[in-house]
């Protein structure tokens, strides 16, 4: 008789597949937020694993700020058209057009924070009751203290003192007329778990996570690639640097480390010596100390 090994990756595996199965049994209309960033990607991996052969039994949501690196888009597009599942893309700029947000302004300005209005419509006009989310604990303290079921108020607002216990695997996603939850599978797993997990499964990813030549400037410290979207001075120099990007958001506030790392076992060995959050490259954290707090207070994913 063969031996059957289990490790920490196949318990990391079947708490998410647990998790997404408990969302689909306990909720309406729940949806998947989808970024093209390899957590969401991950997430997708095991909503396979989760309900194949048959469809998910929610929707892709992505939210566009028009402000995204072009390989992600390329990714989303094709990864949609190769896994046959329903994308629903909610618009930052029609926000703006709207008039239901103000575009920022000045040399650091971004629409990070814009797509708080977007996600809370977009749950409102699909009333989804369950957005789950690529989140992690490692990654920043606000979400260290999150739930994996975190509900939300009626307003899409999260109150950290208002949290439910969660004992075990039991999760309780009753909630009230006009509430929803956020739910996060994967809060248990590091951003090394997540390489890993890629490496074994052998999960296709958007090239800007690889090392490549790209066009950067130095801003407050970081290297941000030269793009329309970013608002550049006679200050700014432009250099080609050798980058790759440790995680994913708008051009505007999501930072490029340097790097020689072009191959996924170069990149765990990077991060396994690195002593910096992947969320240390991201512009909006920097805000404030309570940055990323404040922004799930009002909403935010």
């Amino acid at each position: 008789m063969s031996e059957y090994n289990f490790d920490y990756l196949d318990e990391l595996e079947a708490e998410a597949i647990h998790i997404l199965r408990e969302v689909a049994g306990q909720f309406e209309k729940p949806a998947l937020l989808f970024s093209g960033g390899k957590d969401s990607i991950t997430l997708v991996r095991l909503a396979e694993k989760a309900f194949r052969p048959g469809k998910f039994p929610f929707p892709l949501v992505h939210i566009d700020t028009g402000h995204n690196f072009e390989e992600t888009i390329e990714y989303r597009d094709e990864m949609v058209a190769r896994i046959g599942e329903k994308l629903i893309i909610g618009s930052v700029q029609k926000s703006i057009d709207e008039g239901k947000v103000i575009e920022q302004t000045g040399k650091n300005a971004s629409r990070n924070a814009l797509q708080t209005v977007t996600l809370l419509d977009t749950i409102l006009e699909n009333k989804f009751d369950a957005c789950i989310g690529g989140a992690r604990r490692d990654e920043e303290k606000a979400r260290a203290k999150e739930r994996i079921f975190s509900v939300r108020d009626e307003f899409g607002q999260w109150d950290p003192k208002r949290q439910r216990p969660e004992l075990w695997n039991i999760y309780n996603g009753k909630i009230h007329k006009g509430e929803n939850v956020r739910v996060f599978p994967i809060s248990n797993w590091t951003e090394l778990d997540v390489w890993n997990y890629i490496r074994r499964e052998n999960i296709a990813l958007p090239s800007i996570y690889f090392a490549h030549q790209r066009d950067c400037i130095t801003r407050n410290g970081q290297l941000m690639a030269a793009s329309p979207f970013l608002n550049m001075d006679s200050d700014d120099i432009v250099e080609s640097k050798k980058v790759r990007f440790r995680t994913v958001g708008d051009m505007s506030c999501t930072a490029a480390v340097e790097s020689d790392a072009d191959l996924i076992d170069d990149i765990i060995q990077e991060i396994s010596d690195s002593k910096i959050s992947e969320r240390g490259a991201r512009m909006d954290d920097k805000v404030s100390e309570a940055a990323m707090e404040d922004r799930k207070k009002g909403g935010y994913f």
